[in-house]
C-alpha cells in the first residue's frame, strides 16, 4: 500500500514539477486497475491544488481532468458531488485554469450518476462564471460538447432552467466562427427548438445568435483533414432555423432579403429553406408575409437563368401552397388559399394567353407547382385556367401554338394526376369531353410535333380515373392504330408505341379484341404488286409497317391476359417465314424475335406468365428451329430465314430471359425437357410433333443447320437459377465439349463453348468439379500444342470461354487457363486471337455468364485479374520479338480499356512505356482503346508521364492525322489534355504543336475541327499575354 502511495506521489510530482504528460495515462491505468482511488489522486494533488502558482495549479486540475476522461465510468454519486462543487469553484480561479476544468467538467457530464440538481448548477456556475466566447477553440468545444451530454441525459433538469437555459446558450454561442464548433453549437439549438425547451423572451435571441450565419458561405480547404462540409453545415443550420413556427415572423423575412441576393447559392439555400420551414407552420403564420413571398418566388421562376434555382422555387411555391391548403376555414375567416392563389393567378393566369411569348411556360409551371399542393388548390386553378386554355386551343390555328398549348394541358393533367386517389373524383371531370376532343383531333392532325404531344397527353389522360370512358379508349385505339398503319416518321410512331404501352396496361381488353387482330392482319398482308417503279418503295413501306406493328405487340404485352395473345401472334410471324405462306424478311424474323425478348423482359412476373413461355413460346420456338434444321435445304430450293445464324442467334435470348425468370418447379421442368431433347431426342413436348425418332441433335450430323441448335441449348440450360439442378450433367457437359472441339462450324462450337462454361461457372464446388476442368484443360492443351492440328481455333474458343467462366467466380484453376492465353500471344496462328480474348475475358458477356442469367460473378473480378497479371503482361513483351510485340500491345489495351476509370488513373503510370508504344502500333482498334485509357490519366498527369512529355506529343501529333475519324478525336483530346501540364514543361513543344495542329483544322468531318479548334486555342494561350 505504502508503495501504491509513494508511486502516485511519484506520478504526481513528475507531471506537475516535471511536465511529462505521458504519466496522466499512467496515473489512469492505475486508477482503472484499483492500485489508488479518485480520492487518493485527490489528496496527492493537494499542494499542486493549492500552490501560489497559477500555473502550478492548472497542471494539477489537468492532470485530475485527464484522469477523470479515462476513469469517469467507475466514478460514485458522491465521488462525483464532491468533484463538481470542486470544479465549480475553480471556475472563479485565474484563467489559466479554466480550460483543464473544463475538460474534467465535460467527463462528469458523461457520468451516469450525475446527483439531482447537479446539471443545474453546473450550468450556472458556467453561464456566471465563464465567457465562452473568450475561450480557444478546444475549450470552446468543451462547452457545447457539455451541453450536448447533459441535453441527453438530464432534459427535465436544463427545461428546469427555463428561459435562463436559452440565454446562457445564447451568450456562450455569441460570435462563434469556427466551423467545428458551430457544428456543434448547432446541434445544441436544434436540440432546444426541436425538444421543447421554453425559448421565453429569447425567442428572437436565440433565432438572431443562429440566423447570422445564414445563408452559409464556408468553402472548406481541399486538405481539410476535419472532413467538414459546406452541405453538413447547412443542414444543420436549417434544423434550427425551421424547428419551430415561432421563428415565422423573423425568418420569412430574413428569407425575402436573402432572395433579393445576386448570390446563386444564398438563393438556392433561402428556397430549400422556405421549402422546409413553411412545411412546419399554419397558415397564420404566413399570413402577413404572403405578397412578398409570392414577389420573390415570381421574380426568381420568371427571371432566373439557373435550373436549381427554377425547381427549388416551384418546391417552395408547391409546400406553400400546401401550407395554406391545410387551414381550417371559420366563417369569420379569411381564407388564405385562395387569397394567395389569386395573386398567382393574377399575375400567371393572362400569360397561358399567349404561346408564343416566353413567359407562357414560367408560368404553366407555377400554376402547375401551386396545383400540384393538394386536391382543393387543383379544383381552384383548374377551374380558373382549363377553359381558357381550351378556348384559346380551339381559337388558334397555328400548329406551334396549339402545340404549346397541349403541352400545357398536359403538364397540367400530370400535376393534378398526383393528388387525385382512386376514391375521390378528378377535378379534371368536369373538362373530360373537351380534354377528349382536343387530344382526339391532334391526333388528326398532319403535324408531327402535334401529334407525338397528343400521345402523351392521351397517356396522362389514361392514367387518372375516369377521364376515359370505354368509348374513348376505342376511339383512341382507333387512331393509334391509323398512325401505327400510315405515319412513317419515326418520332410518331415512337411516341404512339409508348402510348399504346401505357393504355395497354391500363384497359387490355379492349386492345385484345381491337388492336391485335388488325396489327396481326397488317402484318400477314403482302404488299399489292402495282407497276415496276413502285415495288422496291412499295417494299420498303410494308416493311416498316411490319416493325411498327411488331415493336406495338411487344408495347402492349405487359399483362398476362394480353401476352396470351400477342405471343401466338409473333409465334406466327416465325412459322409462317419459315413454311413461306407469307414472305417475311430475316430482318422482319429477328425482329418479331427481338418483340418476343422485349415480352420476355417486361411482362409481370406470375404464375400464368411463366405457364406461357414454358408452355407455348419455347416450346414453339424448338420446334421450328428443329423443323427448318429437318428440312434444310428444301426440293424448291428455298432456304428456311430461322436457318440463318442471326435468327438463331435472335432466338437465345428470348429463351434465355424466358428461363431465368421461370418458377423453380418450371424451370426444373424446362431443364430436364431441353436435356432429353438434346441428348435423347425426345420430341414428345413439342408442338406438331412430326419428327423422325431417332435425333441427335450434339452427335456430328451432315450438315451444319443441325449443329448450331445447340445455341437454343445454351438459352435453356444456362440462364436458369443455381439452385435448379439440370439432369445427366456429366453426360451433357462430356458431348458439350466433344461438340465444342470436333464440330466444324463456327456457331456450333462457339455456342457449345459457352453452354460448357455456362454450366460449369455455376457447378458447385469440389473434387468432381475440378477433375472436370483438369480433363477439359489436358484435352485443350493437346489441341492447342499441335501445330498440325485442325481444331486448334475450336480448342482455343472452348478455353478462352472456361477461363472466363472460373475467372469470375475467383476458381483457383483460371489461372492455369489465363497462364496459357499470355503464352498464346508468341503463337504465329493464335495470337492476334488470343490478344482479343483478353477483351472477351474482361467484357460482360450479353447471353451467358453474366448476373442476368444468375452465373456466379464476383464483385471486383476485373481489377483482381489485373494487378494479378499486369506484371506478367510486361515481363511477356519485355521479352517477346518485335514482330509479336503488337500481340502483347492489344491484350494490355483490351485489359486496361475494360477497368473502371479510377482504377486506370491509379494503375496506368506503371505501364506508361507500354501505353506509348501502343499508341505506334499499326492496329486502329489498339489506338483508340489506348487513347481512351490515357485521356483520364492527362488529367492530373503523373511524375512519370510529364518525364516522357516528348514521346508521349510525338505520337498523339502522329495519331491526328489517321485515316479513323474517332482516332483522330481522341488524340486531339489528349492533345488538348496535355495543354493543361505545367507551363514550364509544355511550352517548348508549343510551336510545334500549333504547326501540326493547322491540318486537323481543315478536316472533311466537323467533328475533328471542333476538337482541333478547342485544342489549338489552348496551345496559343500557353505562354501568351493573358494566358497561363
Amino acid at each position: 500500500m505504502a508503495a501504491d502511495s509513494a508511486l502516485l506521489v511519484s506520478l504526481v510530482e513528475e507531471y506537475v514539477s516535471g511536465l511529462q504528460d505521458s504519466k496522466a495515462k499512467d496515473t489512469a491505468t492505475g486508477v482503472k486497475d484499483g492500485q489508488f482511488t479518485i480520492l487518493q489522486l485527490v489528496e496527492a494533488l493537494g499542494l499542486s491544488l493549492t500552490s501560489s502558482q497559477p500555473h502550478t495549479r492548472a497542471r494539477g486540475v489537468q492532470l485530475l481532468s485527464e484522469v477523470l476522461q479515462e476513469c469517469y465510468g467507475d466514478l460514485t454519486e458522491r465521488e462525483v458531488e464532491v468533484l463538481i462543487a470542486f470544479y465549480e469553484n475553480r471556475l472563479k480561479d485565474h484563467y489559466v485554469i479554466t480550460p483543464p476544468v473544463l475538460r474534467g467538467l465535460r467527463a462528469l457530464t458523461k457520468c451516469t450518476v450525475l446527483p439531482p440538481g447537479s446539471a443545474v448548477s453546473m450550468l450556472r456556475s458556467l453561464f456566471q462564471d465563464v465567457h465562452v466566447q473568450s475561450l480557444m477553440l478546444a475549450e470552446r468545444a468543451c462547452v457545447y460538447n457539455m451541453l450536448i451530454n447533459l441535453m441527453e441525459t438530464r432534459e427535465a433538469e436544463l427545461k428546469g432552467l427555463g428561459a435562463d437555459f436559452v440565454f446562457g446558450f445564447v451568450q456562450s454561442m455569441d460570435g462563434e466562427r469556427d466551423p467545428r464548433n458551430l457544428l456543434l453549437a448547432f446541434q445544441v439549438a436544434s436540440n432546444i427548438v426541436h425538444r421543447g425547451y421554453d425559448l421565453g423572451k429569447f425567442t428572437e435571441e436565440l433565432f438572431e445568435v443562429t440566423s447570422c450565419y445564414f445563408p452559409i458561405d464556408f468553402t472548406p480547404p481541399s486538405n481539410d483533414p476535419h472532413g467538414i462540409t459546406r452541405e453538413e453545415l447547412i443542414q444543420t443550420l436549417r434544423d434550427v432555423l425551421t424547428g419551430t413556427p415561432r421563428f415565422a415572423e423573423f425568418l420569412l423575412p430574413l428569407i425575402i432579403e436573402k432572395l433579393d441576393s445576386d448570390v446563386q447559392s444564398a438563393k438556392l439555400d433561402s428556397l430549400q429553406t422556405l421549402t422546409v420551414c413553411v412545411s412546419q407552420y399554419e397558415h397564420k403564420d404566413l399570413a402577413e408575409f404572403l405578397e412578398g413571398l409570392w414577389a420573390s418566388l415570381r421574380r426568381e421562376v420568371f427571371q432566373t437563368s439557373s435550373e436549381k434555382i427554377e425547381s427549388a422555387g416551384l418546391a417552395a411555391l408547391t409546400a406553400l401552397t400546401s401550407c395554406l391548403s391545410r387551414s381550417v376555414l371559420n366563417s369569420d375567416s379569411e381564407d388564405s388559399l385562395c387569397t394567395f392563389l389569386d395573386l398567382v393567378l393574377k399575375d400567371c393566369k393572362h400569360h397561358l394567353c399567349e404561346p408564343d411569348l416566353k413567359l407562357v411556360w414560367p408560368s404553366a409551371k407555377m400554376l402547375q407547382a401551386a396545383c400540384r399542393a393538394s386536391n382543393r388548390a387543383s379544383h381552384i386553378i383548374t377551374a380558373a385556367v382549363m377553359p381558357s386554355l381550351i378556348e384559346q386551343y380551339n381559337s388558334r390555328t397555328q400548329c406551334s401554338h396549339r402545340r404549346t398549348l397541349l403541352e400545357v394541358v398536359q403538364r397540367f393533367v400530370q400535376s393534378v394526376k398526383i393528388q387525385s386517389s382512386d376514391n375521390e373524383e378528378s377535378v379534371l371531370l368536369a373538362f373530360r369531353p373537351s380534354l377528349c376532343s382536343m387530344t382526339f383531333s391532334a391526333l388528326t392532325e398532319n403535324n408531327s410535333s402535334l401529334q407525338i404531344t397528343a400521345a402523351s397527353v392521351l397517356t396522362s389522360l389514361a392514367q387518372q380515373a375516369g377521364l376515359l370512358l370505354d368509348s374513348d379508349i376505342e376511339l383512341a385505339i382507333d387512331h393509334l392504330t391509323r398512325l401505327l398503319l400510315t405515319e412513317e416518321d419515326e418520332r410518331v410512331s415512337g411516341a404512339v408505341v409508348n402510348c399504346v404501352g401505357t393504355l395497354a396496361e391500363l384497359h387490355p381488353a379492349a386492345f385484345i379484341t381491337k388492336l391485335i387482330p388488325r396489327l396481326k392482319q397488317e402484318m400477314f398482308s403482302e404488299p399489292m404488286d402495282q407497276d415496276n417503279n413502285k415495288v422496291v418503295t412499295e417494299q420498303h413501306s410494308h416493311h416498316a409497317v411490319r416493325r411498327r406493328c411488331l415493336s406495338s405487340l411487344a408495347a402492349v404485352s405487359i399483362q398476362p391476359s394480353v401476352v396470351k395473345e400477342s405471343t401466338p401472334v409473333l409465334l406466327e410471324v416465325l412459322s409462317s417465314a419459315h413454311t413461306g405462306s407469307v414472305g417475311f424478311s430475316v430482318e422482319e424474323v429477328v425482329f418479331a424475335c427481338r418483340s418476343l425478348q422485349r415480352i420476355a423482359e417486361q411482362v409481370q412476373d406470375t404464375e400464368e406468365t411463366g405457364r406461357c413461355f414454358h408452355d407455348v413460346v419455347i416450346p414453339r420456338l424448338l420446334s421450328l428451329a428443329l423443323q427448318a434444321a429437318l428440312q434444310g435445304e428444301g426440293s424448291s430450293g428455298r432456304r428456311s430465314p430461322l436457318l440463318e445464324e442471326v435468327v438463331l442467334s435472335a432466338m437465345v435470348p428470348v429463351i434465355s430471359t424466358s428461363c431465368s425468370r421461370l418458377q423453380p418447379t418450371l424451370a426444373g421442368q424446362t431443364a430436364s425437357r431441353a436435356v432429353s431433347l438434346f441428348l435423347e431426342g425426345d420430341v414428345s413436348f413439342l408442338p406438331d410433333n412430326s419428327f423422325p425418332s431417332q435425333i441427335q441433335l450434339l452427335k456430328k450430323q451432315q450438315g451444319d443447320s443441325w449443329s448450331q441448335m445447340v445455341c437454343l441449348l445454351m438459352g435453356c440450360v444456362c440462364a436458369l437459377p443455381r439452385s435448379v439442378e439440370v439432369p445427366k450433367m456429366d453426360t451433357l457437359l462430356s458431348q458439350l465439349e466433344e461438340m465444342s472441339c470436333t464440330c466444324s462450324h463456327p456457331l456450333s462450337y462457339t455456342s457449345a463453348a459457352k453452354c460448357f462454361a455456362g454450366l460449369l461457372n455455376k457447378r458447385a464446388q469440389g473434387d468432381s468439379l475440378d477433375n472436370l476442368i483438369q480433363r477439359t484443360i489436358k484435352r485443350v492443351w493437346s489441341e492447342l500444342d499441335s501445330a498440325s492440328s485442325s481444331t486448334r481455333t475450336q480448342a482455343f474458343t472452348l478455353m478462352i470461354w472456361v477461363a472466363k467462366a472460373l475467372l469470375l467466380r475467383y476458381h483457383p484453376l483460371s489461372t492455369a487457363l489465363t497462364d496459357k492465353l499470355f503464352s498464346l500471344l508468341d503463337d504465329a496462328d493464335l495470337g492476334p486471337m488470343a490478344a482479343d480474348g483478353f477483351s472477351l475475358l474482361m467484357s460482360d458477356s450479353t447471353d451467358v455468364l453474366n448476373r442476368g442469367c444468375h452465373a456466379d460473378v464476383r464483385i471486383m473480378y476485373r481489377q483482381r485479374f489485373f494487378s494479378e497479371n499486369s506484371a506478367k503482361l510486361v515481363q511477356g513483351f519485355n521479352a517477346a520479338p518485335q514482330e509479336k510485340k503488337a500481340n502483347y500491345l492489344k491484350a494490355l489495351s483490351n485489359i486496361v480499356n475494360k477497368l473502371p476509370k479510377q482504377v486506370q488513373v491509379t494503375e496506368l503510370p506503371a505501364l506508361l512505356s507500354l501505353l506509348l508504344e501502343a499508341l505506334s502500333c499499326p492496329d486502329r482498334c489498339v489506338q483508340l482503346s489506348t487513347l481512351s485509357c490515357l485521356e483520364p490519366v492527362l488529367v492530373d498527369p503523373p511524375p512519370a508521364l510529364i518525364q516522357q512529355l516528348e514521346a508521349l506529343v510525338s505520337r498523339l501529333l502522329a495519331l491526328t492525322c489517321s485515316p479513323v475519324m474517332n482516332v483522330r478525336i481522341a488524340s486531339l483530346r489528349c492533345i488538348h489534355a496535355v495543354s493543361c501540364f505545367p507551363v514550364h514543361e509544355v511550352l517548348p513543344f508549343r510551336a510545334r504543336v500549333l504547326r501540326a495542329l493547322a491540318r486537323p483544322l481543315d478536316d472533311r468531318k466537323r467533328m475533328v475541327r471542333g476538337e482541333a479548334v478547342r485544342a489549338r486555342a489552348e496551345w496559343f494561350l500557353i505562354g501568351s499575354p493573358g494566358g497561363r
